[in-house]
C-alpha cells in the first residue's frame, strides 16, 4: 500500500495529465458530430481488421479436422461410385433387371468398419517400407486390417500396440495384394519391386487376359481385408513375365506415398473368422 501511495505521489502530474486528456477526448468525440463520426468509423475499421485476423487464424487451425472429415468422405464416395458403376453395368447386361425400379445397389462399405488414423512415420526409399499410425488396439485396430487413403489403397496393418500400429505398405517386397483390371475383371497380384514409389507391378496376368494402357486397376475383393473396387492405379506399361506364360503390367499408383497424412483403417465384420479359416489351408494368400 505504501508503494502504491509513493507511486501516485511521484507521478501525480503525469496521471493528472492523462486523466485530463481522456476527459478532453471524451468531450471532443461525444459532443462534436464530425469528430465523433471519424472516431467511430476508425474504431469500426480497426475492430473489423482484428475480427478478420482472428477468424483467419481460427479457420487455419480448423483445417486439420476439416481435412480428416474430407478424407473419410472421399474414401466412402470413391468406393460407392465404383459399386454404382459396377451394378449399373450388370443391370444393363441382365435384361431381367431392366425396368426394375426397386433396384438399389449395396454400398461397397457395407459390412466394413472404418477407423480414422494419422501417419506419424513413413518410409518410401527402402526395400521394405513400413508406415506407423497413431492408433492401436485401444482404438480397435488389429493386424490384417486394410488401410486406405482418399486416393486409394495404402497397405495392411502388420503389428499393433495399445496406441500405435505398423502398416505393411504397398511399397514393401512382402506386400502381395490381389487386384484386377476394372474394365475386364482379369486379376493378378500387385507387388512392388523397388525404385520409384509411384509404381508397382501387377503380375500373373493370364496370356489371354484383356487390358489396355490406361485401364484402371482396383482391388479384386478376393480376401476379407479389402472390399472389391478400391482404386489402386492405372496400367502404364506392359511386358512378358520371366517364364513367358503371363503378362507383367506396370501400374502407376493413385496413392502418393510421399505425402500420406490422414488415412482410414477398414475391417470386415467377418475378418477374423475368414482369416483363421483361410490360413488353415492357405498360409500364404493374396490380400
Amino acid at each position: 500500500m505504501r508503494n502504491l501511495i509513493n507511486f501516485l505521489i511521484k507521478y501525480n502530474y503525469w496521471l493528472l495529465f492523462l486523466l485530463l486528456e481522456m476527459v478532453s477526448f471524451t468531450l471532443l468525440f461525444r459532443f462534436n458530430s464530425y469528430q465523433g463520426s471519424v472516431f467511430f468509423t476508425s474504431a469500426n475499421y480497426v475492430s473489423g481488421l482484428i475480427y478478420e485476423c482472428g477468424t483467419t487464424v481460427t479457420g487455419y487451425f480448423g483445417l486439420r479436422s476439416i481435412n480428416k472429415a474430407l478424407v473419410q468422405r472421399n474414401v466412402a464416395l470413391q468406393l460407392e461410385l465404383d459399386r454404382l458403376l459396377k451394378e449399373n453395368n450388370r443391370s444393363s447386361i441382365d435384361t431381367s433387371l431392366v425396368g426394375n425400379s426397386s433396384f438399389s445397389p449395396v454400398s461397397v462399405l457395407s459390412g466394413y468398419r472404418m477407423y480414422p488414423a494419422e501417419v506419424i512415420n513413413n518410409s518410401i526409399v527402402r526395400t521394405d517400407n513400413y508406415i506407423t499410425l497413431d492408433r492401436g488396439t485401444a482404438d480397435g485396430i488389429r493386424p490384417e486390417m486394410g488401410v486406405v487413403s482418399g486416393s486409394g489403397i495404402v497397405g495392411i496393418v502388420f503389428k499393433t500396440s495399445a496406441h500405435y500400429s505398423v502398416v505393411l505398405s504397398v511399397l514393401n517386397s512382402r506386400s502381395n495384394i490381389s487386384c484386377k483390371i476394372k474394365r475386364t475383371d482379369y486379376f493378378g497380384s500387385l507387388r512392388w519391386e523397388g525404385g520409384s514409389s509411384q509404381y508397382a507391378y501387377l503380375k500373373d496376368m493370364p496370356r489371354h487376359s484383356e487390358f489396355s494402357l490406361g485401364d484402371t486397376v482396383v482391388t479384386s475383393g478376393h480376401s476379407a481385408v479389402f472390399p472389391e473396387g478400391i482404386p489402386i492405379g492405372v496400367v502404364d506399361d506392359m511386358s512378358d513375365s520371366n517364364d513367358g506364360l503371363s503378362y507383367k503390367l506396370k501400374v502407376k499408383l493413385f496413392t502418393d506415398f510421399a505425402r500420406l497424412g490422414d488415412v482410414r483403417v477398414i475391417a470386415s465384420e467377418g475378418l477374423e473368422e475368414r482369416t483363421l479359416l483361410e490360413n488353415s489351408v492357405l498360409p500364404q494368400k493374396n490380400h
